[in-house]
């Protein structure tokens, strides 16, 4: 199995991540992020082609390829079942990633975490996100993609807490146990 938790930043799907992997017994998380700081530091904004000189690597046509082919090799190798937390709200890296996770498991789940603007700058401060810092940049643009239908299934976080989304995800996996 697994699971895709997409969201704007500061969202909640890493917190959501972390909380619902001890709940599912055969788990790790993978975090798209670490291939992408990866490439930045192998293949610097000098060198990069065109379009891939931005601030964001997921512009970086390697990325996508390498987080496939790192999902792919992690299922083989481990057998366990990947919890994704990654904001994926670019149309053509969504479906390139969402295609070859199909590939890998047939059984992909993918949720999209949604709140509004204001609670979305409200959380990123929070957790200590420089004021118009890059993932302050990031919140309009991501927020109005990530409504568009392709990103179904949407949990809307706006008045709650990690553990009401972790249990909305248990419930829709159909392995809710009442308890934890």
């Amino acid at each position: 199995m697994i699971i895709l938790i997409n969201g704007a930043f500061g969202a909640g799907k890493t917190s959501a991540a972390y909380m619902l992997q001890p709940m599912l017994e055969n788990s790790i998380i993978f975090d798209p992020e670490e291939v992408g700081y990866m490439l930045r530091r192998i293949v610097p904004e000098h060198i990069r082609i065109g379009n891939e000189r931005t601030d964001d690597f997921q512009d970086m046509e390697l990325w996508k390829v390498l987080t496939v082919k790192t999902i792919k090799e992690i299922k083989k190798k481990y057998n366990k079942d990947l919890i994704i937390p990654m904001t994926i709200y670019k149309t053509g890296n969504f479906e390139y990633i969402l295609n070859g996770l199909r590939e890998i498991d047939p059984e992909l789940h993918h949720f999209c975490l949604t709140a509004s603007e204001s609670t979305i700058y409200q959380r990123l401060q929070k957790r200590g996100d420089e004021p118009n810092g890059w993932t302050y940049q990031q919140t309009l643009k991501c927020t109005e993609a990530l409504k568009h239908q392709q990103f179904e299934q949407f949990i809307d976080t706006e008045d709650k807490s990690t553990d009401d989304i972790v249990n909305i995800i248990m419930n829709q996996l159909s392995i809710y146990q009442g308890t934890y």
